[in-house]
């Protein structure tokens, strides 16, 4: 099995993707030992981050193989590579690039592009996306997937922005083969004041949620 097939399989497996945008980088640790206990172990610890690639080039190598460090908002090949170098298994972009697939595809690493209508969605998949986000989901609804993967049931989609504890059972039961969830789960306050149980808390109802909506479809 290639690494970008056990990495495909691993997001689907565990369901939720923990996008994480900090202010300081020095509490990213913190923050991954904290998932990790509430049962979250995929995350994308996006370029909004600073030094977010020199972070996760030293922390990639210390996490147990069955933890999945991706590096989110990747808008060119160049960065995706760099990225990649420095250890992320998974390259996640809030648009749709063809050529940074193919990039992604070269090193055997999954890439998560984003799309927002039916033709982007489908175009991306078409492209040889692994999963395609949806993004943003705000404003579309777990109606709006359950429409898509109606004529369209080969598509693995994975909706963020919006995403939260409450709708998070709607969104796997209308089709998501993942959610990508942010501030819901990685509270910027609660971690500015190093409340990190409360994330670890919030993890393990978000995986309960999940694995709930799962069992109920």
């Amino acid at each position: 099995m290639s690494s970008r097939t056990a990495t495909i399989q691993a997001i689907e497996a565990g369901g939720i993707v923990a996008v994480i945008r900090l202010r300081e980088p020095s509490k990213l640790r913190a923050v991954i030992e904290a998932l990790a206990e509430g049962g979250v172990r995929s995350l994308e610890v996006t370029m909004t981050v600073p030094g977010a690639l020199r972070l996760i080039e030293e922390i990639a190598p210390t996490l147990p193989d069955d933890f999945l460090l991706g590096a989110g908002t990747i808008l060119d090949p160049e960065t995706a590579r760099i990225a990649i170098l420095a250890g992320a298994r998974f390259v996640v972009g809030p648009v749709f690039r063809e050529e940074l697939i193919r990039l992604c595809h070269r090193y055997d690493v999954a890439a998560l592009p984003g799309a927002f209508s039916p033709t982007e969605i489908l175009g991306a998949w078409d492209a040889g996306a692994d999963i395609v986000k949806v993004f943003p989901a705000t404003a579309l609804g777990p109606s709006y997937l359950r429409d898509l993967r109606g004529p369209l049931p080969q598509l693995r989609l994975m909706p963020t922005g919006g995403v939260s504890l409450e709708n998070s059972g709607e969104w796997i039961r209308a089709g998501a083969a993942a959610i990508g969830v942010g501030t819901a789960l990685v509270d910027g306050a609660a971690i500015a004041s190093g409340r990190f149980s409360e994330i670890t808390d919030r993890a393990r109802r978000f995986v309960a949620a999940v694995a709930a909506a799962r069992k109920a479809s």
